[in-house]
């Protein structure tokens, strides 16, 4: 039987308990599941590509059937390099999922071969972004809890405190 290969594609500046909820539960899902971060020129992220890599390696070191990866270009590109079938995304809000829902159907478009699946947050994680997480860091407020320890002592060393 072939592996079940699903891509969680984003960002990731920084990682969140938020995206590892996702992540543990995609791995529920499928067999293997790829925590790539998208190089898009147009953002202006906090951290590096390769402290972000990093930071997803270490906070996830511990789940079995973890790739991280980057990349450029187009994700179904990517999934179709990588052997996957499905793209997971997480929706917290009305925002989130008008978004999610047209960049879905544009990746359908591109190659409807490609699945995607949307899984809700959790309900603690409602609230929780990569952008309000470096948001309250940067003023010195307590994030501990929030994201990973890994991202916790990264952002205190950025932020110096």
């Amino acid at each position: 039987m072939k592996e079940k290969i699903a891509i969680y594609p984003g960002t990731f500046d920084p990682i969140t308990n938020g995206h590892i909820s996702i992540i543990k539960r995609g791995l529920e899902i499928f067999d293997k599941l790829i925590v790539a971060i998208l190089i898009n020129k147009r953002k202006r992220p906090l951290f590096s590509v390769e402290e972000r890599l990093y930071m997803i390696k270490e906070a996830t070191k511990d789940l079995k059937n973890v790739e991280v990866d980057s990349f450029e270009g187009l994700l179904v590109d990517y999934a179709v390099k990588k052997g996957a079938k499905a793209i997971i995304r997480g929706l917290r809000a009305t925002l989130d999922f008008e978004f999610e829902f047209q960049m879905a159907l544009m990746n359908r478009k591109l190659n409807s071969s490609i699945q995607s699946v949307f899984l809700m947050t959790d309900y603690k994680w409602l609230y929780v972004s990569s952008s309000i997480i470096k948001e309250v860091a940067s003023f010195g407020g307590d994030i501990r809890g929030l994201v990973p320890e890994i991202v916790y002592k990264k952002l205190k060393e950025k932020f110096g405190y």
